[in-house]
């Protein structure tokens, strides 16, 4: 994104957070983070300290420099929270800039909420009238005190199942179970995630995802696109953003303009259920039989070069560089 913004329009102060929660001043070098297998990136603390305004006050940024020195960057207009997961796709960080009274582009503190829990998403979509795979939820005080009962709710759903962390993201922890041998092992992979876990039944379709974008004209979807597997058992970390093999993403999927119809409109279905703000990515199956089962809504979906939304927007015929733009000017309209 550093690489593709407009700086004719726009003038970037990157901003990096450390693994111990540290707000720094990061370089303007967008081959600073290169996706590396072997390496991925990561923001190293260099001392200095972002000092965000103030509600009601003066809207400079500031920067404290390692010597103690201070430096104002001028005043903020708009926020990219470009961030996954716990703490950045979960409300807190918007909740954070809400209070700050610094607008900010993407989803807001309770479509971000939602979505990162997997549970309250799906019965936000299914109060909606919206199809979802069915599930169970199981916390681990429940597995602990009675592992059988939990398995045998699990069964019920029959195989393949697919074990997953309530509150993760990016596929963290996530397990396909063909074999009830499997469960357990499964089960555990994904507390160690999170204390709450979702056991859901597999859906038999093909993979199809949306984008789906707020502009000034209301709420619009991409051309959706599809995730092929050749060998990988499912869309898991290293296929999404390490370009593993064993996995194709085909943008725009090959579908009938029918289906296409129906899954715009899902998309947009889904991104209203959850009271979506910003952008979404809206995954689901089209089953054999044309039903469409959503699976669950990202609100700051991957923006790499192999990531489905850019990848179904420039395919919609907007550039990578547009759309980054569309989404500061969304966050400048609030």
């Amino acid at each position: 994104m550093l690489g593709a913004i407009d700086r004719d329009r726009y003038a970037v102060i990157p901003v990096g957070i450390t693994r111990d929660g540290a707000f720094v001043l990061e370089d303007d070098d967008p081959a600073k983070f290169p996706l590396d297998a072997a390496h991925l990136p990561e923001v190293i603390d260099n001392g200095t300290r972002v000092r965000w305004p103030e509600p009601g006050g003066d809207r400079t940024l500031r920067i404290v420099r390692p010597d103690g020195s201070v430096e104002g960057l001028g005043e903020i207009d708009v926020v990219l929270p470009i961030l996954h997961g716990p703490h950045g796709e979960d409300g807190t960080i918007q909740g954070f800039f809400d209070t700050l009274e610094v607008p900010y582009a993407g989803g807001g503190v309770l479509d971000s909420a939602l979505c990162m829990d997997k549970h309250f998403m799906k019965v936000a979509l299914q109060a909606a009238g919206i199809a979802v795979a069915p599930w169970v939820t199981v916390r681990r005080r429940e597995f602990d005190a009675d592992a059988d009962s939990v398995r045998a709710r699990a069964e019920a759903l029959g195989l393949p199942l697919f074990v997953k962390p309530a509150r993760a993201g990016s596929s963290v922890g996530v397990s396909k179970v063909e074999a009830w041998s499997e469960l357990d092992e499964a089960l555990a992979v994904a507390f160690a995630e999170d204390d709450k876990v979702l056991v859901e039944t597999g859906v038999t379709g093909r993979e199809i995802e949306v984008a789906v974008l707020e502009g000034a004209g209301g709420v619009r979807a991409s051309l959706p696109g599809e995730i092929v597997l050749t060998s990988r058992g499912f869309y898991d970390f290293e296929g999404k953003y390490l370009g593993g093999d064993g996995v194709d993403v085909v943008c725009p999927a090959v579908l009938t303009d029918a289906e296409v119809a129906a899954i715009q409109d899902a998309g947009v279905r889904a991104f209203e259920a959850v009271d979506g703000r910003g952008l979404a990515r809206v995954d689901m199956f089209l089953t054999p039989s044309g039903e469409l089962v959503v699976n669950e809504l990202n609100t700051m979906p991957g923006f790499t070069p192999i990531s489905m939304f850019p990848k179904c927007w420039i395919a919609s015929g907007m550039s990578y560089g547009d759309l980054i733009s569309e989404l500061v000017e969304a966050g400048l309209r609030r």
